[in-house]
């Protein structure tokens, strides 16, 4: 089995070139910056030539000294990370380009009325293969969450959320996943012999070993886009998928579901051709932009998402930037959530909460809900059954009003069910 220090001295020895024997003694002093390559200046223009409040003037910038990450004081909440990767997204070459054309436009917006900590560490270089790069995105976020820096991926193609996925294997939790996309980038027909890319990335995610997968929700997809078959598999794993017709006007309902996501990828294919255009394959219908942009601040918004993933951008197909705006305008949107962040989750203190308890007629326990105080948002207690310790004794999921007006009226919601299936 590769350990880290294998896998590390494999990357470098693809991208940067150094000799087995150099690594051996350069990995002593080697640092995050090692995987990155500094900003473009020309792809953000003059520093100097922005507002206070811009962006462009409060971000820390990789330009010719990687950013302190060491001193708490000084670390980032947010950081921002391009990935010089396209090899693996399908019938869309170019994406590997997304990052340095989205940076000017994020740093030409201006901040909330609320201080920033967000740092800009330049792009992951592309390795010698593709997988090299995987394990540098792997690594890389790893090491930024443990220092609870919150990474925003802008890549490149969709497969790179399987190396966004796998930065979670040695933090020691079960990883609830959420996909924004217009379809299930999945191969019903050769589930385990299929090769890494931009519409199979889900086969690896699901077979992934260890297996550290809780949930998997798919958000906004289009029912024509998606066999019959890939929907009958999601239901008897009992993972979540929302088609896009089922919340038009009512984008709320899907807020619940973003909200139970560990990490979030953001496939902007979702959005419609005419509201994004820059991607080869953009389809005439989609979420609209206002839309895209206010499930980016729900990602924001929630208290346990730790990574933030927008993929398949490509500057190619965007030659006035409409896009690359409204992608900035999306990384706004989250920034803006996460500064909004309650922390009213988990249950502590109780004090925060209101419980609300019911019982189904045709049942002998009782459903319990949560609302938070601060938010008004709302959770449900699911069970556990089994030999679980006293002091965790139910799964907190998040849920809607609906969701308890509907276990009130004597109905069994459909998520607590499948969620109770899963903690079997």
């Amino acid at each position: 089995m590769l350990t880290k220090s294998k896998l590390i001295n494999a990357y470098l020895l693809n991208t940067i070139g150094y000799s087995l024997e150099k690594i051996s003694i350069y990995k002593i002093n080697m640092s995050l910056a090692d995987f990155l390559s500094p900003i473009k200046p020309e792809s953000i223009g003059d520093p100097s030539q922005y507002y206070n409040s811009q962006f462009g003037h409060t971000i820390k910038k990789y330009l010719d000294s990687f950013p302190d990450l060491e001193e708490e004081e000084s670390r980032p909440h947010i950081a921002l990370i391009g990935v010089e990767e396209g090899r693996g997204s399908v019938n869309n070459n170019g994406s590997q380009k997304a990052a340095d054309a989205v940076r000017k436009h994020f740093y030409d917006l201006y901040q909330g009325d609320y201080k920033i900590k967000i740092a800009d560490l330049g792009n992951v270089k592309a390795g010698s293969t593709i997988k090299d790069t995987y394990v540098a995105v792997k690594l890389l976020m790893e090491e930024l969450m443990k220092m609870d820096i919150l990474p925003i991926l802008i890549g490149g193609g969709q497969d790179l959320t399987y190396a966004q996925y796998t930065a979670y294997e040695n933090l020691e939790q079960r990883v609830d996943v959420g996909i924004i996309d217009s379809k299930f980038d999945l191969d019903q027909d050769n589930p385990d012999n299929m090769p890494l890319n931009s519409n199979t990335y889900l086969n690896h995610i699901i077979l992934h070993q260890p297996d550290y997968l809780f949930n998997l929700s798919n958000i906004a997809y289009q029912t024509y886009l998606v066999s019959k078959e890939s929907i009958n598999m999601y239901d008897k794993l009992f993972f979540n998928a929302i088609r896009l017709g089922s919340f038009s006007g009512k984008l709320d309902q899907a807020e619940p579901i973003i909200r139970a996501a560990d990490m979030i990828s953001f496939d902007i294919g979702a959005i419609r051709a005419s509201e994004a255009g820059g991607n080869a394959n953009a389809g005439p219908n989609g979420l609209y932009g206002d839309e895209a942009c206010q499930l980016a601040r729900y990602a924001g918004m929630s208290d346990k998402c730790t990574s933030f993933g927008i993929y398949e951008y490509n500057p190619t197909f965007d030659p006035m930037g409409q896009t690359a705006m409204l992608i900035a305008q999306m990384i706004w949107c989250f920034v803006d959530g996460y500064y909004s962040r309650k922390k009213d989750a988990p249950m502590y203190p109780k004090s925060n909460y209101i419980i609300y308890r019911t019982t189904l007629e045709a049942d002998d326990y009782e459903l319990v809900f949560v609302k938070s105080k601060k938010s008004d948002r709302w959770w449900m207690q699911v069970p556990y059954f089994g030999s679980k310790s006293v002091n965790e004794r139910f799964y907190l999921v998040p849920c809607r009003y609906e969701d308890y007006q509907m276990a009130v009226s004597g109905e069994m919601p459909d998520l607590w069910w499948k969620t109770h299936q899963k903690l079997q």
